[in-house]
């Protein structure tokens, strides 16, 4: 694996991470962004830097991506000088969050140039990336999965969903509305307990005990709630478009989604108030203005 020539396109908050460990791992790397800066800190680790993304495809026999949303991944992976024009990569492996539609059409197009396309978003954050302990949801033929097993253990750990082309990235919206929801209903219950004089670090210790704990309580509250920090590492922006995206899918597929939709709306909310960078755990501060309270640990807890 050492021996294969990789490249890298998009290198920002998630993908320089990712990339970063495949250059401590040892990996020869090709790095292209529009962000110069981002470039620019991979360099300095030893990438090499495509100014194109032609260039870049020309040099790599396996390109991961991880781009921020699903028009650009189409537009990287089938646009005009993008990866389906390259005669030298093989294997596109897309670490980004799509949604199975377009996931299937770059499948489909990139086939049509003898290059795989495998599917293969995260879960984690931004500690995940850096730390390598993401969970990966890979879905492509059984054969492609077997020659980068060993390579995604770089990032975290590899999970392999189907054969079919999507399939991991309906895993991964699934997955998703499930953390989104979690933040919510987390919300509710904590701004609930505080405006009934509840101290929210010991709700926290309660819920974690108890039939109430969820991802929300173990650690985006304790993380990035409770000290007011807001910091967990992904933005509203991003939770809102995977939201969406999950229930475009569902409701595509004739499924009922009452309380993703009440969840959108939430995302909405919040991305209105405090700005689509804001941290999406900034989903319980609506909450918090319409109650009069603010869930934080009180000094010296």
């Amino acid at each position: 694996m050492t021996e294969l020539r990789l490249g890298f396109a998009g290198v920002g908050k998630m993908g320089g991470l990712m990339a970063a460990r495949l250059i401590e791992a040892g990996h020869p790397l090709t790095v292209f962004d529009a962000n110069d800066l981002a470039a620019e800190l991979l360099i300095k680790a030893g990438a090499r830097r495509a100014r194109t993304l032609h260039e870049l495809a020309g040099q790599a026999e396996i390109v991961f991506a991880s781009l921020p949303t699903p028009d650009v991944v189409r537009e990287v992976a089938l646009g005009t000088g993008g990866i389906v024009a390259s005669s030298t990569t093989k294997l596109f492996v897309d670490l980004s969050t799509t949604g199975p539609r377009v996931a299937r059409m770059v499948a489909e197009g990139l086939a049509l140039k003898g290059i795989t396309a495998v599917d293969c978003p995260v879960s984690g954050g931004l500690s995940g990336a850096r730390n390598g302990t993401l969970a990966l949801m890979v879905s492509c033929p059984a054969a492609a999965y077997d020659q980068l097993r060993d390579l995604l253990t770089v990032f975290g750990k590899p999970i392999f969903v189907s054969e079919i082309a999507g399939a991991a990235q309906t895993m991964k919206l699934a997955n998703n509305l499930l953390a989104a929801c979690a933040i919510a209903i987390s919300s509710e219950a904590f701004v609930f307990g505080v405006k009934g004089g509840l101290n929210p670090a010991t709700m926290c210790e309660v819920f974690n005990a108890s039939s109430g704990r969820n991802t929300a309580t173990l650690d985006k509250f304790p993380r990035s709630v409770l000290p007011g920090t807001f910091d967990f590492g992904f933005s509203t922006a991003l939770a809102f478009k995977d939201v969406k995206l999950c229930l475009d899918e569902a409701e595509a597929l004739g499924v009922p989604t009452p309380v993703g939709n009440a969840v959108r709306q939430i995302l909405g909310v919040t991305q209105a108030m405090f700005g689509p960078e804001s941290d999406f755990t900034s989903m319980v501060r609506p909450f918090e203005q319409w109650a009069g309270v603010e869930v934080r640990s009180p000094p010296g807890d």
